[in-house]
């Protein structure tokens, strides 16, 4: 028995399927015959599809795009925290020879 490679779905791909199989026009079987997929997989697609079907149209359409708060602050002192601990290590690994001068 041999094994196939694992193939990896495209977004577009799931969609289509997932639609096919919200559409009800045919079974599971014959949508994994026609998309050479296991039954469970478009079982699990179309689970997806139903599930998340309401944010398309739910209040304030791009929500989940919205970028998170960047606190500037706090990313500026760890820069300075890090370049802190660089040049500290950089001068003891030269004193103790382990660090060329030439980089």
């Amino acid at each position: 028995m041999s094994r196939r490679a694992r193939r990896n779905h495209t977004a577009a791909f799931k969609a289509k399927v997932a639609l096919a199989a919200v559409k009800g026009d045919r079974t599971l079987a014959q949508l994994a015959e026609q998309f050479d997929v296991h039954p469970n997989q478009i079982t699990s697609w179309k689970a997806q599809l139903e599930g998340g079907a309401a944010d398309v149209f739910g209040q304030g359409n791009g929500s989940r795009l919205a970028e998170p708060t960047i606190d500037v602050k706090s990313l500026h002192a760890k820069i300075g925290e890090l370049t802190l601990e660089n040049d500290f290590l950089e001068g003891a690994l030269t004193k103790a020879g382990l660090l060329s001068a030439k980089r």
